[in-house]
């Protein structure tokens, strides 16, 4: 009897050692199909690292809300504590403290942060500071000196009880800076290089709610000064991409929660895919967490695509340059790769990095192998390398057959090189319509040209035959009656 469990034990210490062992993932990748369902795909991102305030040698970071990235350099606001912190990655793919900032030094006096919320590096390298409770904006030099301070703009269209609170910033490459105040739903206020106040760019759109409308319009006047305005909502985040376009995020959860400014603060975004950019298409109210994805910040990537955070379910929405949705990762919880309250994003290459503000936390995101091919894909098409966008879609298929993007990809491919049959074939096979249409009506056209002679030589013979042959049997006759 012994044996026999020794020669058990055996056996099954065997199949165990000979068993596959599997990289378990770290995040709930997904993405939704046609029929607005989820679909679950490989991780296109696993966390590389988690950076705590303990883990760098300053105490541990409280609500921190300013993130921003530029090189190897990341600048952390650390709102609660008053401070920012500058670290830079090395080589050896560690984050080092390089400098932590509670103070500038202003005409000889040393002046504090008041919860910084947000900081901007720009090209010339330049630091531009939302120092919050201050009501100011700060321009420093590389080494940290003061240059000037914006402080609330005099302005008819500013109201006397108005509190200047800067949070959020970018300046584009004509060092116009772009700031987002709270209390401010005209859009972002605009100043000049030096710092004068020029107006507002790109408010937000109007959301009216009809049945509160209708009841605003049988309301009473005392009853209308008590209700809501039907006002613009506030953005919640902005950042600038390499074309030097704005783009904006708001939490409002309504219509167009990102959007793409141009210079005159018109919306450029393109909304090409089965859905309009806006988080989760279905929702329902597990553990508490109830209604739509509100975007908390967004960040645009070399080949026009984005991600957006959603801080409902603290998940990344990647969307490419035509809105397609790419993937979905993340969560909210204790667990790695989820967050508590998701506050800000930002990138370095192809990694991204996730600030949590509740649990204090700065996560760093890594392309996968899958995640990869599916950027590779996009840079190709980009770039104009139609077929070996194509393949690459191929290789992105091979990792996922149910990836519906990767078959619009490949037909997109098809269509730019004119293989439009191939084109429609892939489209058919996700029920891309608009895609189908266009591919059928290129086919269409192409089919004309290569057989219009054939058409002209059928209609030809239709017209001249029949007369032919009725002269010819009227000869005959006549032949025949002579």
């Amino acid at each position: 009897m012994k044996n026999n469990c020794c020669f058990g034990l055996f056996i099954l210490a065997c199949m165990f050692a000979a068993a596959p062992v599997f990289s378990q993932p770290t995040n709930y990748t997904y993405n939704y199909d046609f029929w607005r369902e989820q679909v679950a795909s490989p991780d296109a991102y696993r966390v590389g690292a988690y950076i705590l305030g303990t883990n760098i040698g300053v105490g541990n970071f409280r609500d921190p809300q300013g993130l921003y990235i530029r090189g190897n350099r990341i600048y952390i606001c650390d709102t609660g504590n008053d401070r920012i912190l500058l670290l830079e990655v090395n080589e050896k793919g560690e984050h080092v403290l390089v400098k932590t900032v509670r103070s500038v030094m202003i005409e000889g006096s040393e002046s504090f942060f008041n919860s910084p919320s947000d900081i901007f590096e720009c090209r010339e390298g330049f630091l531009y500071i939302a120092d919050t409770e201050n009501n100011r904006i700060l321009k420093l030099d590389k080494n940290w000196n003061f240059i000037f301070a914006i402080y609330k703009p005099d302005d008819e269209s500013i109201e006397d009880y108005f509190e200047f609170l800067p949070i959020k910033l970018v300046v584009d490459f004509a060092n116009r800076i772009f700031v987002q105040a709270r209390n401010i739903n005209k859009g972002l206020m605009e100043f000049d290089s030096r710092g004068e106040f020029s107006g507002y760019m790109g408010a937000n759109k109007v959301t009216v709610n009809i049945v509160d409308y209708v009841w605003k319009m049988l309301s009473t006047q005392a009853q209308k000064e008590r209700m809501d305005l039907f006002v613009p909502t506030e953005y919640s985040n902005l950042a600038l991409d390499n074309d030097g376009f704005v783009y904006v995020s708001n939490s409002s959860g309504q219509t167009d929660p990102v959007r793409r400014l141009n210079a005159m603060g018109q919306d450029i975004l393109i909304r090409n895919g089965y859905e309009d950019p806006s988080g989760d298409l279905v929702f329902g109210n597990a553990g508490g967490i109830t209604g739509r994805s509100r975007f908390i910040d967004v960040v645009p990537f070399d080949n026009d695509s984005y991600a957006c955070f959603d801080r409902t379910r603290g998940r990344i929405f990647m969307y490419d340059f035509q809105g397609n949705l790419l993937y979905a990762f993340g969560g909210i919880g204790n667990r790695e790769g989820c967050f508590l309250l998701p506050t800000a994003l930002d990138r370095m290459g192809d990694s991204l990095y996730a600030l949590d503000s509740r649990s204090a936390s700065l996560t760093r995101f890594d392309l996968t192998k899958y995640g990869q091919a599916i950027n590779d894909a996009l840079d190709e098409y980009k770039a104009g390398h139609y077929e070996a966008s194509a393949v690459l879609w191929e290789d992105v298929l091979k990792m996922n057959g149910n990836y519906d993007l990767a078959y619009i990809g490949i037909g997109r491919a098809a269509l730019r090189q004119s293989e439009f049959q191939k084109a429609m074939r892939y489209y058919k096979l996700k029920h891309y319509r608009e895609g189908y249409g266009k591919a059928f009506q290129l086919y269409r056209k192409q089919w004309m040209e290569e057989n219009l002679w054939k058409i002209l030589l059928v209609l030809g013979i239709l017209v001249l035959v029949p007369p032919f042959i009725k002269s010819i049997i009227k000869t005959v006759k006549e032949i025949k009656e002579a």
